[in-house]
């Protein structure tokens, strides 16, 4: 995992009312205002397509469907991301927890949490939310 980015300037920054033109509410809220979305009711928590997994504010390239998982949260897993350099994180205090946050590199877009509880070979699971992500087949 790469070191805390939380004070990293991105190179796809937008105004927040051109974040809100561009995203559906759901996708804004998430990326944008770090929300949640329920499990077992996204789109792709039991999505088995091949293909890749971009970041939904900016297109870039997170995880590809060969790094997937079924991790019984009901939210989209992956043990390991396409790039290291495609994501940042930042600690998170919230909900009296602590946690690992998950951001775009490129666009600071929150895309969930990674925790050490995944399969090998990295034993990390990344805990993505759909709405942050788009798919594209291969």
């Amino acid at each position: 995992m790469k070191e805390d980015q939380s004070k990293k300037k991105f190179k796809a920054s937008k105004s927040e009312e051109e974040w809100r033109k561009e995203l559906s509410p759901e996708s804004y809220h998430v990326l944008r205002e770090q929300g949640t979305e329920p499990p077992f009711q996204n789109e792709y928590h039991d999505y088995k397509e091949k293909g890749i997994y971009c970041c939904a504010g900016c297109g870039t390239p997170l995880f590809t469907s060969q790094k997937k998982y079924d991790s019984g949260t009901g939210w989209p897993s992956f043990y390991q991301p396409v790039s290291e350099e495609n994501l940042g994180t930042r600690e998170d205090k919230k909900f009296g927890m602590t946690r690992t946050e998950v951001h775009c590199s490129a666009c600071g877009g929150h895309l969930g949490h990674v925790f050490k509880d995944g399969p090998k070979p990295t034993g990390l699971r990344y805990c993505m939310n759909s709405a942050a992500l788009k798919f594209k087949k291969e």
